[in-house]
């Protein structure tokens, strides 16, 4: 059985589609998880100042992505096909030039 992490700072958004938890309710995690990674990464000092929030919680959002990437990626993946069922991978929703994958 997986272990169950306690968290100070993330938990569940009541109403919300995405099943990942949430950093004080109103950030998803992965969206405070992505400023920290990628070509022009932030420290997490940097992001918490950022969106106002503790480091510690950055910190926390940082622990759970990595913990849950099989989550995050399922909902990715949703995500992209609820878009491109609905059309909105084409344009005037998406630049003229944007390749979509399919």
């Amino acid at each position: 059985m997986p272990e169950q992490i306690q968290y100070k700072h993330l938990m569940p958004k009541r109403g919300s589609s995405y099943r990942q938890l949430y950093v004080a309710g109103r950030i998803r995690a992965e969206v405070i998880y992505r400023e920290t990674v990628g070509l022009e990464p932030l420290a997490p000092e940097q992001v918490a100042s950022e969106y106002n929030i503790p480091v510690e919680a950055v910190h926390e959002a940082i622990d759970y992505c990595i913990r849950n990437k099989d989550l995050l990626d399922a909902e990715r993946a949703e995500e992209t096909a609820r878009i491109k069922a609905a059309g909105r991978d084409r344009w005037p929703y998406a630049p003229k030039d944007y390749k979509s994958d399919a």
